[in-house]
C-alpha cells in the first residue's frame, strides 16, 4: 500500500474514533489500542513528511455537540504531547535545553536552568471554568480547542468548585473533572444502567441535558492551569499555590524535580502509588516550572513545547469473552469467571478476567462471543467493565448454572450468590477453608499454599482441616517434591502454628461476615473462646461493627452439629489458644484516625494497625479531613503531601518511633 494511502485510511478510522470517544463518549476501542494506531500515524507522517490538513495530530479534542451552546475560549486549549519511553523525555529535555541555551546566547535577560513540576496526568473530560469580578460566570468543555460545550448547569453540580473566588480579573482556569472509583461503583451496585468506566462516567455526565442526572454522580475536579496568564506568575509552584488560595482545588501531588533521572526516579513510583488512587490516572505531565522559560519555548499548533505527558503503558484492552466458568469458594459461594480471547498486558498475556456474580453479568449485558472492555491494575486478575456494543450479533446468553461443577450439588440462591451446600464434600470449598485456615493472619502455617493443599488432599485423603495436624515425616517424605528440609520445615510450622492468639483462632475458623479486625474485637471483648461459643445475641450486638445479621451468622455458626464436633476435634489436637490480657486495650486514641505510609523500618504495617486498634484508633486507607495523624515512613509519597496541605500532624523519623514505642509499652508515660 502507498505511504499515502496508509495515512489517509489511519486519518479516517481514527476520526471515527475520535467521533466516538470525544462526542458520543461510547468508544468502540480501548486506551492502548487507540494508542497503537495514533502511533503509527505519527511514524508515518515523520518518515514520510505527508501532513493531511485533516489528520488528527494537527487537532485538539473532538467536535461540538449541537444540543448545547457553543462557547468560544478566552485562549485557545492545547492538549499534550506524549512520551511512552525515558529516551522520548530525554529527547524533549535535550531539546527544551537547546532552546534555551539559543536564547541566553543571543539575549541579556537569561532564562534559569531548568526545573520541573510533575503533576498527575488525570483521565476525566477537561473543563475550562471562566472567572470575572470574582463569580464563575462560565463553563465549558475544551471541544476543539478553540470552541467547547457550555455546560455551567453541569459543573454547578461539583460541590468542590466554588462559584467565588477573590481574584477579580478576567481569568479563564483549566481543570480535569473525574468520576471517584469509590462513587463509580456505588453507582453501579445502584443503578440498573452500568457506567463502562469513570472517565466515559464523567464525560457522559457533564453532557447530559439534565444536570439532576449529573449530580447524581458524585464528580470532583481537579485545576492546573490557568490560560489566560495575566497575573504575571512566575512559576508553575506560584500558579497552583494561587489556586489553592482562590478555593479551587488541586491535586496534593506535584512535585519539583530538577533532572532526568529525578524524573524517572518519581515515574517509577508513581507507576506503583496510582494504583491505589481513588481517581483515574493514566500517566504524568511534566512542565518547566519557570514561567519565562515557557513563554519562550511556545507552542506548536497542538502542544505545549514547555510540558509533556508520560504515559503508562495502558491498562485497558478489548478482547472476545470465550465462556465462563464456574467456581466454588471456601463459603460455598459459587462465582462465574470469564475465559477470555488471550490479550497482552504490558507483556503478560491474560485469558481470564473477574466477573462478580450472575447479577454483574446481567447489568453489563455480557455474553459469550461479546467484545469487552476489561482493566487490569496493581497485577490482579483483569475485570470486565462492560461491552462494546449490547447489540453485537452472533452472542449466546450466560446460562446460570443449577448443579455445583464439581460435587453436582443442587446449587441454592441467597441474596446475590450462588451457593453451594455441600460444604462437607465439595473439594473446592474445603481447599480454600485450609487454605484460609493456614494464612499469615490466620494460623501462619507457613509452606501450606493452595498447591501443597491440593497434593495432600489428592496424595494422602485429607479431608478435614484438623487432618493437618496429623502428619508424620513418613507420610510426606515421599511424596513429589517433599524433600527432608520441606518436610521438616512444614511439621516445624504445623507444631508451632498451635500455640495460636484468640483473634488468630478466631479468624482462621472462618466464621461467615467475619474478618481480621472484627475477630480482634470479638477476642477483646470475650476474652475466651468458650465465653465466645456460648455468647448470646445482644452480647455480640455490643461489638462494634457487628449487627443482627452477623450476630446471627455466628450463633448459627456455633449451633451447627458438624462445626461443634469439627472444632472440638481441632481443639484436641493440641492447640493451645492465648487469651488476651484484660489490659491489653487502652481508649488512648479513641476518636482518633490515623493514615500509615511509606516503609517504617522494623515494623510491618499490619503489626501497626493491631496496636493503634489495640487502643482505640481508627486506621484508614486515604487522608482526608478527618484523619488526625499520619504517620510517615520513608518514601511517604503523595500521602505526605496531602496532610501537609491540610494541615495534618505528621509522625515521622524519632517522633514516630516514640509513638510506637509508648503504643508497644517499651516507654513509660
Amino acid at each position: 500500500m502507498d505511504i499515502r494511502e496508509e495515512i489517509n485510511q489511519l486519518i479516517e478510522e481514527i476520526n471515527r474514533l475520535n467521533y466516538h470517544y470525544y462526542t458520543l463518549d461510547e468508544p468502540l476501542v480501548s486506551d492502548g489500542e487507540y494508542d497503537e494506531i495514533y502511533d503509527r500515524l505519527v511514524k508515518l507522517e515523520d518518515k514520510s513528511g505527508y501532513i493531511n490538513e485533516n489528520s488528527p495530530t494537527q487537532k485538539v479534542g473532538g467536535e461540538v455537540l449541537e444540543k448545547f451552546e457553543k462557547h468560544f475560549h478566552i485562549t485557545k486549549l492545547l492538549s499534550q504531547d506524549k512520551a511512552q519511553t525515558y529516551d522520548k523525555l530525554e529527547d524533549w529535555i535535550n531539546r527544551a535545553n537547546r532552546l534555551r541555551r539559543d536564547y541566553n546566547n543571543s539575549h541579556d535577560d537569561q532564562l534559569e536552568k531548568l526545573t520541573f513540576i510533575m503533576e498527575y496526568k488525570f483521565d476525566g473530560l477537561t473543563v475550562n471554568l471562566t472567572y470575572d469580578d470574582g463569580a464563575l460566570v462560565n463553563a465549558a468543555t475544551r471541544g476543539n480547542g478553540t470552541v467547547g460545550e457550555e455546560i455551567s448547569a453541569q459543573v454547578n453540580t461539583i460541590k468542590s468548585i466554588p462559584k467565588r473566588i477573590e481574584e477579580k480579573s478576567l481569568l479563564e482556569i483549566q481543570g480535569e473533572a473525574l468520576m471517584p472509583l469509590s462513587e463509580l461503583k456505588k453507582y453501579n451496585e445502584n443503578n440498573e444502567v452500568q457506567l463502562k468506566n469513570a472517565r466515559n462516567a464523567a464525560a457522559g455526565a457533564l453532557r447530559n441535558l439534565n444536570p439532576k442526572e449529573t449530580a447524581k454522580r458524585n464528580l470532583t475536579a481537579y485545576f492546573y492551569s490557568i490560560p489566560t496568564n495575566n497575573l504575571d506568575f512566575k512559576s508553575e509552584e506560584e500558579m497552583l499555590e494561587f489556586l489553592k488560595k482562590q478555593g479551587l482545588q488541586t491535586h496534593p501531588y506535584h512535585k519539583k524535580v530538577n533532572n532526568l533521572d529525578d524524573i524517572i526516579a518519581e515515574l517509577e513510583r508513581i507507576k506503583e502509588e496510582r494504583t491505589t488512587l481513588d481517581i483515574l490516572t493514566d500517566g504524568v505531565v511534566i512542565k518547566i516550572n519557570d514561567k519565562k522559560t515557557q513563554e519562550v519555548l511556545g507552542t506548536t499548533n497542538k502542544f505545549p513545547r514547555w510540558s509533556i505527558a508520560y504515559k503508562y503503558e495502558a491498562e485497558e484492552f478489548t478482547t472476545t469473552l470465550k465462556e465462563v466458568v464456574w467456581n466454588v469458594g471456601r463459603t460455598g459461594k459459587v462465582t462465574p469467571s470469564a475465559i477470555l480471547e488471550p490479550v497482552d498486558f504490558s507483556g503478560v498475556t491474560v485469558t481470564r478476567a473477574t466477573l462478580n456474580n450472575y447479577d454483574d453479568i446481567l447489568r453489563k449485558k455480557v455474553k459469550i462471543g461479546s467484545k469487552v472492555f476489561i482493566r487490569r491494575s496493581n497485577d490482579v486478575i483483569p475485570e470486565i467493565l462492560g461491552v462494546v456494543d449490547e447489540d453485537q450479533p452472533g452472542t449466546l446468553e450466560i446460562e446460570k448454572p443449577k448443579h455445583c461443577p464439581y460435587c453436582g450439588s443442587e446449587l441454592i440462591e441467597g441474596n446475590v450468590h450462588i451457593i453451594c451446600p455441600n460444604s462437607i464434600s465439595c473439594k473446592p470449598q474445603l481447599l480454600a477453608k485450609m487454605e484460609h485456615f493456614a494464612s499469615r493472619n490466620a494460623m501462619d502455617i507457613e509452606g501450606l499454599s493452595e498447591k501443597t493443599i491440593s497434593q495432600l488432599m489428592d496424595a494422602l485423603d485429607i479431608n478435614e482441616i484438623d487432618d493437618i495436624y496429623d502428619l508424620t515425616y513418613d507420610m510426606l517424605i515421599n511424596l513429589d517434591r517433599f524433600g527432608d528440609k520441606k518436610t521438616n520445615n512444614l511439621l516445624n510450622a504445623i507444631e508451632a502454628s498451635k500455640k495460636v492468639d484468640l483473634n488468630n483462632f478466631i479468624y482462621a475458623i472462618g466464621i461467615p461476615n467475619v474478618g481480621e479486625r472484627t475477630s480482634r474485637d470479638l477476642a477483646n471483648k470475650f476474652k475466651s473462646f468458650d465465653r465466645l461459643r456460648q455468647a448470646k445475641e445482644e452480647e455480640l450486638v455490643d461489638v462494634e461493627d457487628i449487627g443482627e445479621i452477623t450476630a446471627q451468622n455466628i450463633i448459627e455458626y456455633f449451633n451447627d452439629p458438624n462445626i461443634k464436633r469439627s472444632i472440638d476435634i481441632l481443639l484436641e489436637k493440641g492447640i493451645e489458644i492465648s487469651n488476651p490480657k484484660e489490659d491489653n486495650k487502652s481508649n488512648g486514641l479513641e476518636d482518633m484516625t490515623f493514615v500509615i505510609t511509606g516503609t517504617i523500618e522494623n515494623y510491618k504495617r499490619d503489626d501497626i494497625k493491631n496496636l493503634i486498634e489495640k487502643n482505640a484508633g481508627k486506621v484508614t486507607g486515604s487522608v482526608s479531613k478527618n484523619t488526625d495523624y499520619v504517620l510517615c515512613g520513608d518514601k511517604a509519597g503523595s500521602k505526605k503531601d496531602k496532610a501537609l496541605n491540610l494541615g495534618i500532624e505528621i509522625y515521622e523519623g524519632d517522633k514516630l518511633y516514640e509513638f510506637l514505642e509508648k503504643l508497644e509499652g517499651k516507654k513509660n508515660g
